[in-house]
Protein backbone atom coordinates (compact mmCIF):
# COMPACT_ATOMS: atom_id res chain seq x y z
CA UNK A 1 0.00 0.00 0.00
CA UNK A 2 1.00 3.40 -1.00
CA UNK A 3 0.31 7.13 -1.04
CA UNK A 4 0.60 9.89 -2.90
CA UNK A 5 0.07 14.01 -2.37
CA UNK A 6 -0.74 15.10 -5.71
CA UNK A 7 -0.74 19.06 -6.15
CA UNK A 8 -2.74 20.11 -9.78
CA UNK A 9 -2.10 23.33 -11.74
CA UNK A 10 -3.77 24.83 -14.15
CA UNK A 11 -7.57 25.78 -15.60
CA UNK A 12 -8.39 22.62 -12.98
CA UNK A 13 -11.53 25.08 -10.40
CA UNK A 14 -14.62 25.52 -12.60
CA UNK A 15 -14.24 22.53 -15.02
CA UNK A 16 -15.29 19.47 -12.97
CA UNK A 17 -11.98 18.33 -11.93
CA UNK A 18 -12.86 17.09 -8.45
CA UNK A 19 -16.12 15.38 -9.43
CA UNK A 20 -14.18 13.82 -12.20
CA UNK A 21 -11.72 12.71 -9.94
CA UNK A 22 -13.76 11.28 -7.66
CA UNK A 23 -15.21 9.49 -10.87
CA UNK A 24 -12.20 8.00 -11.85
CA UNK A 25 -11.31 7.09 -7.97
CA UNK A 26 -14.98 5.08 -7.93
CA UNK A 27 -13.50 2.70 -10.23
CA UNK A 28 -11.24 1.15 -7.88
CA UNK A 29 -12.57 -0.33 -4.80
CA UNK A 30 -9.72 -0.52 -2.81
CA UNK A 31 -8.71 3.40 -3.34
CA UNK A 32 -9.19 6.01 -0.18
CA UNK A 33 -8.30 9.74 0.27
CA UNK A 34 -9.77 12.63 -1.13
CA UNK A 35 -9.51 15.70 -3.68
CA UNK A 36 -10.36 19.02 -3.12
CA UNK A 37 -9.85 22.80 -4.27
CA UNK A 38 -7.18 25.05 -2.65
CA UNK A 39 -7.50 29.03 -2.59
CA UNK A 40 -4.70 29.42 -5.14
CA UNK A 41 -6.87 27.65 -7.86
CA UNK A 42 -5.11 24.43 -7.70
CA UNK A 43 -6.64 21.43 -6.72
CA UNK A 44 -4.82 18.61 -4.16
CA UNK A 45 -5.75 15.33 -4.15
CA UNK A 46 -4.65 12.34 -1.91
CA UNK A 47 -4.80 8.97 -3.12
CA UNK A 48 -4.09 5.78 -0.68
CA UNK A 49 -4.20 2.30 -2.00
CA UNK A 50 -2.59 -0.48 -4.33
CA UNK A 51 0.78 0.80 -6.20
CA UNK A 52 -1.22 0.15 -9.27
CA UNK A 53 -4.29 2.23 -8.54
CA UNK A 54 -2.48 5.07 -6.90
CA UNK A 55 0.28 5.69 -10.01
CA UNK A 56 -2.92 4.80 -12.39
CA UNK A 57 -4.44 7.90 -10.33
CA UNK A 58 -1.81 9.70 -10.42
CA UNK A 59 -0.93 9.25 -14.10
CA UNK A 60 -5.00 10.60 -15.10
CA UNK A 61 -4.21 14.02 -13.06
CA UNK A 62 -1.63 14.60 -15.50
CA UNK A 63 -4.88 15.39 -17.77
CA UNK A 64 -7.81 15.41 -15.95
CA UNK A 65 -11.37 15.75 -17.74
CA UNK A 66 -11.35 17.18 -20.80
CA UNK A 67 -12.41 20.90 -20.23
CA UNK A 68 -9.08 20.58 -18.23
CA UNK A 69 -5.89 22.33 -18.59
CA UNK A 70 -3.22 20.75 -16.61
CA UNK A 71 0.02 23.35 -16.75
CA UNK A 72 2.00 21.65 -13.14
CA UNK A 73 1.73 18.44 -11.68
CA UNK A 74 3.65 17.63 -8.18
CA UNK A 75 3.48 14.23 -6.58
CA UNK A 76 4.74 13.75 -3.00
CA UNK A 77 5.20 10.28 -1.55
CA UNK A 78 3.62 9.90 1.95
CA UNK A 79 3.32 7.11 4.41
CA UNK A 80 0.23 5.40 4.00
CA UNK A 81 -2.38 6.89 6.34
CA UNK A 82 -4.61 3.74 7.37
CA UNK A 83 -6.89 5.87 8.61
CA UNK A 84 -8.28 6.72 5.24
CA UNK A 85 -11.28 4.36 4.68
CA UNK A 86 -12.84 5.92 1.82
CA UNK A 87 -12.27 8.71 -1.46
CA UNK A 88 -13.97 12.16 -0.79
CA UNK A 89 -14.60 15.41 -2.37
CA UNK A 90 -13.95 17.87 -0.20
Amino acid sequence: MIQRRVFISGRVQGVGFRAATSLEASRYHTLCGYVRNLPNGAVEAVFAGDENVVLSLVSWCKTGPSAARVTHLEVYEELFDSTLTTFLVR
